[in-house]
């Protein structure tokens, strides 16, 4: 699945985020890893970045929050929302604001990689 193409992590959990990388790196992907939305924010990795994962309840901006600004000001980056705690209301609201996958935690890499080649264009199988 080598693609070049950034894939932007955001999650407060740092032992996730490890993980993560090592699933995208191990699947061909390159990979950034940030602790909240405002680090990504100021990163300055947004234009570089092909998919967003991107947790949806952190500390300060939420990844849902961070989706509504992002649509605000006119980025359509993909974004992948991963969620340990989050009801039918959330999910919902990630997707009619254009979320390409909604995924509850645990889920599985073979999910995630799927959901990331759809966001990016890759043709499955």
């Amino acid at each position: 699945m080598l693609t070049g193409q950034t894939i932007s992590v955001v999650d407060d959990d740092e032992s996730l985020r490890w993980a993560l990388q090592g699933l995208l790196k191990s699947a061909g992907f390159q990979s950034e890893a940030f602790a909240s939305a405002e680090e990504f924010l100021d990163s300055g990795r947004l234009h570089d970045t092909a998919c967003l994962v991107l947790d949806v309840r952190m500390a300060g901006i939420t990844g849902l929050e961070l989706q509504k600004q992002l649509l605000a000001a006119g980025w359509t980056t993909p974004i992948i929302f991963i969620t340990a705690n989050s009801g039918e209301e959330a999910r919902a609201h990630a997707l009619r604001r254009g979320a390409i996958d909604f995924l509850p935690k645990p889920f599985s890499a073979e999910a995630l990689l799927s959901a990331i080649a759809t966001a990016i264009g890759i043709p499955p199988g």
